[in-house]
């Protein structure tokens, strides 16, 4: 099984990623759930509260199309981003302390409630940010199942103490393995070298086509493991690499094999 997820951010974010990109995020979205649909391949978009609260008509559609089911992300993303290097600072924990990460868990739930009359239990934190209070905040926000971080051997679902799941991404991401945008091999080799950067499956970035013969690659090992496959694929850096086209390939594969949406499955894991 193949849990495909990718992340939505509102425009005014203002993301490198945006910024390189003619089109908003959501609007890209649209144009990648258009080869999902072609593909009879399930997604699960995490999405920003601010997303649905400044670009509903955009993202009306794919929050409606039966191949998808979303998540809350944030509801700023962690905007202004210096006051969450104060509290990263003063408590430990980028995300904030608990009533901060409460208020913002809510406000993407009750913003997606209106919108769509759907209660999410689904989360992603932006940028895998998870600090450590994140567990028994989301889990009672009613949250049943976050996927922060990246685990390359991380085998499905692990239930925490709080009475929530974790499940890490355990195939190689996209944005941070891929040049991209303003993602150049000389950014990157500033930025690894800077922050001293590096996940599960180490700190290199790779031009779109070795990406996507990597991700096949272990898509394949995960099924001859047994495992769920858990992957990140953001619409907006499929654009922005080459217009989708190393992404079809990857769609001729997963359109192969069974494709989830993880809320069903919680059910199975919960019984």
């Amino acid at each position: 099984m193949i849990w495909l997820t990718g992340d939505l951010h509102h425009t005014s974010l203002n993301t490198g990623n945006q910024l390189h990109c003619n089109k908003t995020e959501i609007c890209v979205a649209q144009d990648y759930l258009g080869l999902l649909e072609a593909a009879n391949v399930n997604v699960t978009f995490f999405i920003s509260g601010r997303s649905f609260a400044e670009e509903w008509k955009d993202l009306k559609p794919i929050c409606d199309h039966p191949l998808v089911e979303f998540g809350g992300h944030n509801y700023d993303c962690f905007q202004p981003e210096l006051v969450h290097r104060v509290w990263k600072k003063l408590v430990g924990s980028y995300n904030g302390p608990k009533w901060v990460q409460k208020n913002d868990a809510m406000k993407t739930i009750r913003t997606i409630q209106k919108r769509t009359n759907k209660t999410v239990k689904l989360w992603r934190n932006h940028m895998y940010m998870h600090g450590p209070n994140t567990e028994n905040v989301l889990s009672g926000c009613g949250i049943d199942l976050c996927t922060d971080g990246v685990e390359k051997q991380c085998c499905g679902p692990k239930s925490h103490e709080a009475g929530i799941f974790n499940f890490p991404i355990n195939v190689i991401p996209d944005h941070e393995h891929l040049y991209h945008a303003e993602r150049t091999p000389e950014w990157v080799e500033n930025w690894v070298r800077r922050y001293n950067w590096s996940d599960d499956f180490g700190s290199d970035s790779y031009y779109i086509d070795e990406w996507a013969d990597l991700v096949i690659e272990q898509l394949e090992e995960n099924e001859r493991l047994g495992l769920i496959s858990n992957m990140i694929i953001h619409p907006i850096t499929m654009y922005l690499c080459d217009k989708f086209n190393a992404f079809r390939r990857i769609l001729d594969y997963l359109s192969t094999k069974e494709t989830i949406h993880m809320e069903p499955q919680l059910y199975k894991l919960a019984a």
